[in-house]
């Protein structure tokens, strides 16, 4: 492939990811306040806000089947971008005449599931179009915009929604029209043609065939874990800081209303303001740094910070400032692991096929949503927010130091070149 045609495959899809990023910015913000809304002004039940939050990691099971249908198929990779943002926002535009509950949550879950199962073939465009250090630094700047954008909006957005009855049901569809303004550059996307034409099956469709079609990505990723011993211990690694970082989440609200005696301003400089100020602060730097050490080094840096958020939230209880410094080392951890949850598909990949391994990642977060919330609660319920927080720090401490031993006991470890 000449210089020229490389630039084009670049610019392409460097133009569309960043726009993408641009525009989807203000529907994260309103979106991520979707379970408050709908408690606010249609008095969802305890359950039905149950059930919308489960929904979050929940529906990853579900997402690694549409991103099943890319698996060594590039000529599917921007149209199953297209299709995922087109019945994503969909529902978006019924909200001004929407009233049931539970039809939220159904387009809170179905935007999340979408949104999930197309992170496979944006990370699998980006390995083949973006060259490694441009790849990781245009992943990280937007990623970065987007936390800051989703840190100062709500605080635009909470006038509006305060100011104009039932604005909310507006700034929906408006928002979802902006993220959908994209379209056009994401279908001009280019993509390297496979070095071999992948053979197209023509068999009926039957039951043994969907069961096929049901197992399908289930056995990819078994395959590959099998196969793959450093993507293995990667994975361990990783189910074990997720799960402390999960495992915190049902002991929050507990903590923040009934321990620290937060206001509604208090918790959102915290949630938004703090976290995305140390988002968008470390991510550069993660970016640069993630060329200079292996995966293991770098993922156990980002455990040994997951132990940080929960320490200060226990002295928190002294002064507030330890809440908002918690937050903001939450923000400088998060920063590092999702560059780590998205780039170690194409970095462990090398020059095959990423989109397993990054569906790997996405199944993870699934199988974690199914019972580490509940543990959290339960744990929160008996012996109170405390002992969840030990336990959460107690996890991260577990992922830093098996990561540390893994890169002990593999000299050839996975390195950014």
């Amino acid at each position: 492939m000449n210089t020229t045609l490389e630039n084009s495959y670049a610019r392409s899809t460097r133009l569309a990811y960043i726009t993408t990023r641009l525009v989807d910015t203000p529907f994260w913000s309103i979106y991520n306040m979707l379970p408050v809304i709908i408690y606010k002004e249609l008095h969802a039940s305890p359950w039905q806000l149950a059930v919308m939050i489960a929904l979050k990691p929940l529906v990853s099971l579900l997402s690694m089947y549409w991103s099943a249908a890319i698996d060594k198929r590039r000529d599917r990779l921007v149209s199953n971008i297209l299709w995922a943002r087109l019945l994503g926002y969909l529902p978006f535009f019924f909200f001004p005449f929407a009233n049931s509950p539970w039809f939220f949550i159904f387009s809170f879950g179905l935007y999340m599931m979408l949104a999930v199962g197309t992170v496979p073939a944006w990370m699998e465009l980006l390995k083949l179009n973006i060259p490694n250090r441009s790849r990781e630094r245009l992943f990280s700047y937007t990623q970065a915009f987007g936390y800051m954008g989703g840190g100062l909006l709500p605080f635009i957005l909470g006038g509006l929604l305060d100011g104009y009855f039932e604005a909310w049901r507006w700034l929906f569809p408006l928002a979802s029209l902006l993220a959908l303004t994209a379209f056009c550059l994401q279908k001009r996307i280019l993509v390297p043609a496979a070095p071999q034409a992948m053979p197209c099956s023509s068999s009926p469709v039957g039951p043994a065939t969907l069961l096929q079609l049901f197992l399908k990505p289930w056995a990819n990723a078994w395959r590959l874990i099998a196969r793959q011993r450093k993507f293995r211990y990667f994975q361990l690694g990783s189910m074990a800081v997720g799960s402390g970082l999960m495992v915190i989440q049902p002991a929050l609200p507990v903590f923040f209303v009934d321990t620290l005696k937060l206001s509604y301003t208090e918790i959102a400089i915290a949630l938004t303001l703090c976290k995305g100020l140390g988002f968008a602060a470390a991510s550069p730097l993660w970016a640069h740094w993630i060329h200079q050490k292996d995966i293991f080094f770098f993922s156990a840096t980002v455990a040994a910070l997951g132990c940080l958020f929960p320490a200060c939230l226990m002295v928190a209880t002294w002064h507030l400032l330890w809440l908002y410094l918690g937050y903001f080392c939450y923000g400088v951890m998060q920063a590092g692991n999702e560059l780590l949850w998205n780039m170690s598909g194409p970095l462990f990949a090398k020059e095959g096929d990423s989109s397993v391994y990054t569906s790997v990642n996405v199944v993870a977060v699934g199988l974690r949503g199914c019972c580490i919330p509940a543990v959290g609660g339960l744990v929160c319920a008996s012996c109170g927010a405390g002992a969840v927080m030990t336990l959460s720090a107690a996890l991260c401490l577990a992922a830093t130091g098996w990561f540390a031993t893994c890169r002990r006991q593999s000299p050839n470890v996975v390195k950014i070149k």
